[in-house]
């Protein structure tokens, strides 16, 4: 195993291809869970961000090498000595930048992409440690991504249909539905936080939107709740948000 690791380390030009390939492959399957939800970063996203990560680091590992070889003279002479550590600070800055396109606010005051976001930057990560030569750290990072896009998800749901806070976003026929849904909401003995009417419904929108802060009381899940106040006369749509 440890042969295996050294061979991984070393920077030859099978080392290179190991390198590029398995940081391509791991960005895609991590991609694969973003393409079949939808998401704006998917396969080849993921795919190109591990990649261009991975040839980073590789390139600054070169320039290293290059440095204290035959150009160790020349540095001499310059009197100086490059970084090359920031090429790969500034793969990190990239990536945030490139993720910050993907989050974005529904009109439903619902921020979607987060998670998107950092998954690329997280692959951009895992695609460093892979140009590193850092196999360890590239199996043990590739797993527990892949961990919180798969697993964690059905786990996060199940806490957050049992958390007492919900928002809700709701959109009604009329202020006197609207009414009636926030005195259904009080007789079941939920808190009610806060209530904001969306001033921004678009025209052509024949209804009222709003968003509702509530707090529940205990045994009451939030899937329950969403499906009471959707069978409520005027009730056009409603989801958590």
């Amino acid at each position: 195993m440890d042969g295996t690791f050294q061979l991984f380390r070393e920077l030859n030009f099978f080392s290179m291809i190991m390198r590029i390939v398995l940081a391509m492959a791991m960005g895609g399957v991590i991609g694969l869970e973003r393409e079949r939800k939808g998401r704006a970063a998917g396969f080849r996203t993921y795919m190109l961000v591990a990649l261009g990560a991975a040839v980073t680091m590789i390139v600054s590992q070169y320039l290293d090498i290059m440095l204290d070889t035959f150009m160790a003279d020349a540095l001499k002479t310059m009197g100086n000595r490059t970084d090359v550590v920031r090429l790969g600070t500034q793969v990190i800055s990239g990536t945030g930048f490139l993720a910050a396109g993907t989050i974005l606010v529904t009109g439903k005051q619902e921020v979607k992409g987060l998670t998107t976001a950092a998954g690329l930057w997280a692959s951009a990560c895992m695609g460093l440690a892979c140009g590193a030569g850092f196999l360890e750290c590239v199996v043990v990072s590739f797993l527990l991504v892949v961990l919180c896009m798969r697993v964690f998800p059905s786990i996060q749901t199940a806490i957050l249909n049992r958390s007492r806070n919900m928002i809700v976003y709701l959109e009604t026929e009329n202020i006197l539905q609207l009414s009636s849904v926030v005195n259904f909401i009080k007789r079941e003995d939920i808190r009610v936080y806060s209530l904001e009417i969306d001033k921004e419904t678009p025209e052509h929108m024949d209804c009222i939107a709003a968003i509702i802060d509530m707090r529940l009381p205990m045994q009451l899940y939030h899937a329950e709740l969403i499906a009471a106040l959707s069978t409520l006369d005027g009730v056009i749509s409603i989801d958590e948000v």
